[in-house]
């Protein structure tokens, strides 16, 4: 798969003060080009996340302009380091392109990285892309219980930030090898003696809530450390029916483990198990969205806006 032509897309057509350029739908999957569907529906089905309606057609019309954009970037980015690596006179170790991507609770950000991942291997330029989350740098649940904020899982004071700066300027140093913590959804907190092996991969996909966010650290932030940011946005009223629609799944699903933390839900009746979601919501997820994730929106180098359908359509791209 290659591609070198320019983005065809008239600046002229925008309006000159913003500091974005935004396009509907259709105008943003003709920047596809002709770049090659390489997902099959085996493949999507095995990315899904739990009640995302995502087809083909959405991975053609949204992912794959994306993809290709991102193509553009990481070989510039490339190329540039190995001019650096000239002028010096040095042998640089390999740096990786960085991509953070946010959004609230049941958003989709989880498969939206996921189907990136896939799509940006199958570039000759970057062909391994590796993918960590920040549930994996939330405190242990011990921590959270001795400072009194478990109820506070996913606000910015949750996470240990100083962690995953770290983990970043690693991986951005060109260290051989770099070790990240893993979080089970299932046990809800991390798992002691398990990492994700960072091995100077091409690309590097980080997700969760708190990618854009300042966090604890007064002289770094997570996303200095990002060559690009994608925001995923909806409306709230929306984000919180698929929050509620997730949860009465998992009820069926996840809940049902006997190791699981949440084995309690499981027997819930329907109207109960939504009320149970909703007030979920209405304590924690909202109001950590409205508080602590989306003011952090416009720091974002795309922001991809979803309609309640879960369907993509607007994506604004901001100005270099």
């Amino acid at each position: 798969m290659a591609d070198a032509s320019p983005l065809s897309i008239s600046v002229s057509e925008f309006d000159a003060s913003s500091r974005r350029l935004s396009f509907d739908r259709d105008e943003w999957a003709e920047l596809r080009a002709a770049t090659p569907l390489t997902l099959r529906e085996p493949d999507l089905e095995r990315l899904r996340g739990i009640n995302e309606r995502i087809d083909l057609d959405e991975v053609a019309a949204v992912y794959l302009p994306l993809s290709r954009l991102l193509n553009l970037y990481v070989s510039a980015t490339q190329n540039l380091h190995k001019v650096t690596a000239t002028f010096l006179g040095a042998r640089e170790p390999k740096v990786p392109y960085i991509i953070g991507i946010a959004g609230s609770v049941a958003v989709g950000k989880s498969t939206f990285a996921r189907i990136l991942q896939a799509l940006l291997a199958q570039w000759p330029d970057h062909p391994k892309v590796d993918l960590i989350t920040t549930d994996g740098f939330l405190h242990p649940n011990h921590v959270l219980e001795e400072r009194g904020i478990m109820h506070r899982k996913g606000f910015p004071e949750s996470y240990d930030t100083r962690e995953l700066v770290r983990v970043l300027r690693e991986i951005k140093s060109g260290r051989s090898r770099v070790d990240a913590p893993v979080y089970s959804h299932v046990v809800y907190d991390i798992v002691d003696d398990e990492h994700v092996v960072i091995e100077q991969p091409d690309v590097v996909i980080l997700e969760g809530l708190n990618v854009l966010q300042s966090g604890e650290s007064k002289t770094e932030f997570v996303s200095d450390y990002f060559d690009f940011s994608i925001y995923i946005d909806a409306a709230e009223a929306d984000i919180e029916q698929w929050y509620v629609e997730r949860f009465l799944t998992l009820r069926e699903s996840v809940f049902q483990d006997p190791d699981s933390f949440f084995r309690n839900y499981a027997e819930l009746t329907d109207d109960e198990a939504v009320d149970t979601a909703r007030g979920i919501w209405r304590q924690i997820n909202g109001l950590n969205l409205r508080e602590n994730i989306a003011p952090t929106r416009d720091r974002a180098s795309l922001i991809v806006r979803k309609r309640k359908d879960h369907r993509v359509d607007r994506v604004e791209l901001r100005r270099l």
